[in-house]
């Protein structure tokens, strides 16, 4: 069949969605209502299911005061039981899979309980939709007469007591259906290979000949492929070697500090940017418009959704609210309930909400990435908006950064300490500092008070880091490639002092030479 005809089928076949989706915009908190006791019915005979009475629960309310919110700690014992072959424990369907995860604040491992029902109804449903959303806003698409270029994880699957774990990008390829397989590129055995270089090249060889009409991953890792290509091809623009690549679907951090970037090696004007907001836990929003920067909330996954203010979060005060009482422009932390049996769990993201009909977001950070030693609330989507602000005053290029607090000591004032790696330095270092903190404080009221006349902070401090010094932390910990991310706030200096200490070990290694 011509490449055309399956173009438009698969277009018209996507699009169907489009009227389903129409059910949870029209009535957003009754879907979620519905979706909630269906979980719930599904779970009563559970362990955790006898433990909390679901089979008398007959709403929200009732449902909020007997199950606490959970952390992964708190569920670990039951999902180890999982892991040895127990069923039946937190969700009524066998329980086979599990996204290893260490994430960027514990080196620990978290295995996160992916069930055939969050599969099929979750994250392959998303990538559906996610396509779906795309083509009813791109008429003209030829998605289909080209591959998907994809960069996932770097780890394959591994099996113990008839369980399997990996990435949830292996655990994904793994079960993919036919058609997703088909119009993606590279194939599954180098999209599952665990060495992060030797893999940068076999994709680039696999890849390179494709009709390659999208890509698909995370902004960092992306560019660090991209760059390959070129050099390898010769090429300027992305688009000299694939002239009828159309979008990127990125995510899993803002896309703010690398806008600039895409769009020198891609200058197309009609070039679109799509936007994605998934985890090991759930698939949980879509940009839906072209040349958003807001992210619709998909509310018929399988997931329910409550929040944290995070003016209370972590205080004795602290509350938890339904979708139905969210309000605009306020932080809060997500907790959500799935259909893996995650029971109102703390997934450790930060959002704000930026509309209320339909219910659309904008990601800000970490629970336990943000800075708030000095009463600044400092939260990554500030960060990212000065990085952004500074890059353009001064046409420079961020690679990556990563932020801590310089604390008081005797009459001392305290500060913000950066580590920032350029791909195009700044001629004037001193006026990227200076900057950047002015745009700090036009982007954070808190840090602008706490700055006013040096009162409480002092001017932030910039350190500029060595060319790869990220990118060899990251070999260190084992998490190249992939979701893997840098940390980017903290309230200590752990990840701080280790770069800092990278780096002045390279600049001995030079000395001594």
């Amino acid at each position: 069949m011509p490449l055309p005809i399956i173009n438009s089928i698969a277009s018209w076949i996507l699009k169907k969605r489009i009227h389903d989706m129409e059910l949870f915009l029209k009535y957003p908190n009754e879907v979620q209502e519905e979706l909630l006791m269906n979980l719930i019915r599904a779970a009563e005979n559970t362990v955790i299911g006898r433990k909390y009475g679901f089979s008398s629960v007959k709403n929200y309310t009732t449902f909020s005061e007997r199950v606490p919110v959970s952390t992964y700690e708190d569920l670990e014992p039951l999902i180890e039981q999982t892991r040895r072959g127990e069923q039946n424990v937190f969700w009524g369907s066998p329980i086979k899979w599990f996204a290893k995860s260490s994430g960027t604040t514990n080196a620990k491992s978290k295995f996160i309980p992916v069930s055939s029902e969050s599969l099929e109804d979750c994250h392959y449903k998303a990538a559906k939709d996610l396509l779906c959303l795309y083509l009813n806003n791109n008429e003209d698409s030829q998605l289909f007469t080209g591959k998907s270029l994809r960069l996932g994880g770097s780890k394959q699957l591994y099996e113990d007591n008839n369980t399997f774990f990996g990435d949830l990008s292996a655990i994904l390829i793994d079960n993919m259906p036919m058609w997703a397989e088909f119009s993606s590129t590279p194939s599954n055995k180098v999209s599952l290979m665990s060495e992060w270089e030797t893999k940068l090249t076999a994709i680039v060889r696999e890849s390179i000949e494709e009709n390659v009409t999208s890509f698909a991953g995370v902004p960092s890792w992306m560019m660090v492929l991209i760059n390959r290509i070129l050099e390898d091809t010769g090429k300027n623009h992305l688009h000299e070697v694939w002239p009828n690549v159309e979008v990127y679907f990125h995510g899993g951090v803002s896309f703010e500090p690398y806008r600039e970037q895409y769009q020198k090696v891609i200058p197309k004007s009609d070039f679109k940017y799509y936007e994605i907001y998934n985890a090991s836990e759930g698939f949980f929003a879509i940009q839906d418009t072209n040349d958003s920067t807001e992210l619709l909330l998909m509310l018929d996954y399988g997931i329910f959704y409550e929040f944290i203010p995070m003016d209370t979060f972590g205080t004795i005060n602290q509350r938890v609210i339904s979708l139905a009482d969210v309000e605009l422009n306020k932080n809060y932390a997500i907790v959500i309930t799935t259909n893996a049996g995650l029971w109102r769990y703390l997934i450790g993201d930060t959002v704000r909400f930026t509309s209320v009909s339909p219910y659309r977001i904008k990601i800000t950070g970490r629970t336990k990435h943000h800075i708030n030693v000095f009463g600044e609330e400092l939260m990554i989507e500030n960060t990212d908006k000065a990085v952004a602000k500074a890059c353009k005053a001064t046409g420079t290029e961020v690679i990556d950064y990563t932020v801590a607090p310089i604390f008081m000591e005797g009459k001392e004032k305290g500060a913000h300490e950066w580590v920032v790696e350029f791909k195009t330095p700044p001629k004037n270092p001193e006026a990227f500092r200076t900057i950047l903190d002015e745009a700090l404080q036009s982007v954070n009221s808190d840090y602008e008070a706490k700055r006013y006349n040096n009162m409480t902070l002092n001017p932030l401090v910039l350190n500029v880091a060595r060319p790869k010094l990220f990118y060899d932390w990251l070999k260190a910990q084992d998490k190249l490639g992939g979701q893997h991310k840098i940390p980017r706030l903290s309230n200590e200096r752990h990840y701080l002092e280790e770069l800092k200490a990278l780096q002045e070990k390279s600049a001995t290694k030079v000395t001594m030479v």
